[in-house]
């Protein structure tokens, strides 16, 4: 696809070193470029962490206030609105939309049986309930 980044995991234009930035900004809230570096996985440079965050504060994905001499960072989108919005993109690209072909793709590799479709469906009758 034209115009795609190499790595990009979504329409959202996360790559998945940005996203796995993002869930340390949503798991430990505001952060350090420091902070960050120690929580990801593998072992990026400082200067690489904090570029990777500054490319996340210009698509508006993070906000940063600037503490002494440093940046701190903050997710600017909740970890729910990025998921839908994944969840929504895999499933129209992989199951042309169809969340029942999801579904039906899950019980036929056998993550997903009927006994547990029951308990789900007894957990939303509970929420929407509450």
């Amino acid at each position: 696809m034209a115009g795609r980044r190499k790595g990009s995991s979504d329409s959202l234009g996360l790559t998945p070193l940005e996203l796995q930035m993002m869930q340390v900004l949503w798991r430990e809230g505001p952060s350090s470029v420091q902070q960050v570096q120690q929580q990801v996985s593998g072992d990026f440079a400082y200067t690489t962490v904090q570029t990777v965050l500054n490319a996340l504060h210009q698509k508006g994905k993070v906000r940063r206030k600037l503490r002494g001499r440093a940046f701190e960072y903050q997710a600017a989108v909740g970890k729910e609105s990025v998921t839908r919005h994944a969840v929504r993109d895999f499933v129209n690209r992989m199951f042309g939309g169809s969340t029942e072909d999801l579904v039906m793709s899950l019980i036929k590799t056998r993550q997903l049986d009927s006994k547990r479709i029951a308990a789900l469906a007894a957990a939303e009758r509970e929420n929407d309930d509450e």
